[in-house]
């Protein structure tokens, strides 16, 4: 086994180091004396620069990869930032589209109700649509947020901008439904307005609109408004439910028909308005129209509006 304790330095042992070094220095003292001193540095310097060279490339390289990194995590944390900035615009856009939206709708609302001065409006937001099959009936319907205590009662007209969208049915205290006009048992009092023929506006349950009632002989026109007439003290004079898309006339009819497009649409429905100063008659309150359907074995209720009471009913013609 190697002995590896060391052996103290003797007097002998400091003697010979000390006269290394003593040499060593008259050495690098003749050469610089002598001049030759630069060459010895100049070939220390090609022996150590390669090494000198590599630890500078790999210190730069080392400090470059620290700094990459520690930009990369700046980046990472400021794309998260903008993600999230990004996200709140896109809802804060969304939102004030829905808003334009809405402001657009009320500023019709609000020209609707500049023309009809007379008229008292209450905006109201749908809260639900029901569309029911029931034994003898197809209903079609609309909730609205308002009920008794905003002032809303059975047989007030639910209108928008556009025309007329049905009246109040049912009430409750905070919640209402509507039967739209489109509903196969509503029919209401109309005239055309260039030709001034009247007749009767029944819903359908494919959504149009048929006028019945139309005097045989009687010229009018595909493309005519159809308004309300005010017949029948149910609903005001002059709002508008559709426009003539197709005339129905046979010869051995009594009456003459036509097919009538709302002016309403009714699958974009969001807002309308009740008119709370219209009294209807009083026997619209207690109509048999108003209940949702016949029960099963009987004759199906009698229509809301009903034809005028000047105009005979055809039986074929009935709700």
């Amino acid at each position: 086994m190697r002995n590896t304790d060391r052996r103290p330095w003797t007097l002998g042992d400091v003697a010979i180091r000390l006269v290394i070094f003593g040499l060593a220095a008259v050495l690098l003292m003749a050469l610089q004396l002598g001049g030759h001193i630069s060459t010895l540095q100049s070939g220390m310097t090609q022996l150590t620069s390669p090494a000198q060279l590599g630890t500078a490339s790999l210190t730069e390289s080392i400090a470059d990869a620290i700094d990459f990194l520690v930009e990369l995590r700046t980046l990472r944390q400021r794309n998260a930032e903008l993600e999230q900035i990004n996200g709140a615009l896109l809802v804060e856009n969304f939102r004030l589209r829905e808003v334009e939206r809405e402001n657009q709708t009320l500023r019709a609302f609000l020209a609707f109700a500049q023309t009809r001065p007379a008229l008292e409006l209450r905006g109201a937001q749908i809260v639900a649509r029901v569309i029911g099959q029931e034994s003898s009936n197809f209903l079609d319907y609309i909730m609205l947020d308002l009920g008794q205590a905003h002032g809303i009662a059975v047989g007030m007209p639910v209108v928008t901008d556009q025309g007329l969208v049905g009246r109040i049915s049912e009430v409750t205290e905070n919640t209402s439904k509507v039967l739209l006009i489109t509903d196969a048992s509503s029919a209401v009092n109309a005239i055309l307005q260039s030709s001034r023929l009247p007749g009767v506006v029944r819903g359908s349950p494919g959504g149009d609109l048929v006028m019945d009632y139309i005097p045989q002989g009687a010229i009018f026109s595909v493309g005519e408004v159809v308004l309300t007439s005010g017949l029948g003290g149910r609903f005001p004079k002059g709002i508008p439910l559709g426009q003539v898309v197709e005339i129905r006339q046979r010869d051995i009819d009594v009456f003459q028909q036509a097919l009538v497009r709302p002016t309403v649409d009714f699958s974009r429905l969001e807002l309308v308005m009740v008119i709370t100063n219209f009294e209807p008659l009083e026997d619209v309150l207690s109509e048999p129209a108003l209940a949702p359907a016949a029960p099963a074995g009987e004759a199906p209720a009698a229509p809301a509006e009903g034809a005028p009471s000047e105009v005979p009913v055809s039986p074929e013609s009935g709700p």
